[in-house]
Parts: C-alpha cells; sequence; structure tokens
C-alpha cells in the first residue's frame, strides 16, 4: 500500500525527472507540440459541445451518446485538420484515438460533474508543465500520450 501511495503522490527529485525524460527520449519542443495538440483538442471540444448543462433548463439541448461520438469525431478530425494546416500531420486513426476518446467520453461526455469538466484544461496544464514537480503517475501519464502521439505523427 505504501508503494502505490508513494507512486501517486511522492514528488520526485527534479535530478530524476531529467534523468527520466532523458531515458526515454522525451524532447521538451515535442512535449509543448504535445500538450499543443490535447489543448486544442479539448477547447474545440468544449468550444462546440451542445449539450452543456446550463441554469436554465429552457435552453438545455440533450445529447445522447450517439450525438456524443459523432461529436468527438468531428473535432478530432478538426485537430487533425487544423495541426495539418501548419504542416504538422497526425495518423487520424490509432492507439492516440483510442486513448483520448476513452479519455474524453470518460472525463467528459460522461461526466455529471460540471467541475471535473472544467478541470480538464488544469489536468493538461500540470501534466505537461516541465517546470512543477512530478510524481512517477505523471511521468507515465506524460511518457504514454508522448509515445503515442509520437508514434502516430507523420514525419
Amino acid at each position: 500500500m505504501e508503494n502505490f501511495y508513494n507512486y501517486i503522490s511522492k514528488q520526485l527529485d527534479p535530478e530524476e525527472v531529467d534523468i527520466w525524460f532523458r531515458v526515454n527520449n522525451i524532447i521538451p519542443e515535442k512535449m509543448e507540440l504535445y500538450y499543443d495538440f490535447c489543448h486544442s483538442l479539448y477547447l474545440i471540444i468544449t468550444n462546440t459541445y451542445l449539450g452543456e448543462e446550463l441554469e436554465s433548463k429552457e435552453t438545455k439541448v440533450e445529447m445522447n451518446d450517439e450525438d456524443n461520438v459523432k461529436h468527438f469525431l468531428w473535432c478530432w478530425k478538426k485537430n487533425i485538420e487544423n495541426f495539418k494546416k501548419e504542416s504538422i500531420d497526425f495518423e487520424s486513426s490509432g492507439d492516440h484515438f483510442e486513448y483520448f476518446y476513452s479519455f474524453f467520453k470518460e472525463i467528459f461526455y460522461d461526466q455529471k460533474e460540471s467541475k471535473i469538466k472544467k478541470s480538464i484544461n488544469v489536468f493538461f496544464d500540470d501534466l505537461f508543465n516541465r517546470d512543477k514537480p512530478f510524481t512517477q503517475v505523471d511521468l507515465d501519464l506524460v511518457y504514454n500520450i508522448y509515445k503515442s502521439l509520437d508514434k502516430n505523427l507523420i514525419l
């Protein structure tokens, strides 16, 4: 139990983190690019979603699971196209798509708590911020997102 607690909460020494980034071949410029990808996807999703909970029930739009899937697919395609306009090409399908679809389905589309939905941007900001302390779980998340996007970046 103590190992798990340390895994999720113990802040690592900054030197250890730097070594970890180097050993795992995580390049700061690519990390910034992948943050931009995550942040842009988040913005497209939140700025175009019609089913946001409102104080007044009069204008609330009900979105079912099929609508949410269509919305995510449209947002994903839009994000890929936006990066392509900047000559940055990502594969449109792959494990990166599966990861982000699962993430946004659970944390955004199926989430009832608006506070949690609104914390997604903070999550990405914190996760990709090299100036803040990291835990081992943070590094594992960075690794999974980075490697998934890196594998699907078309060079």
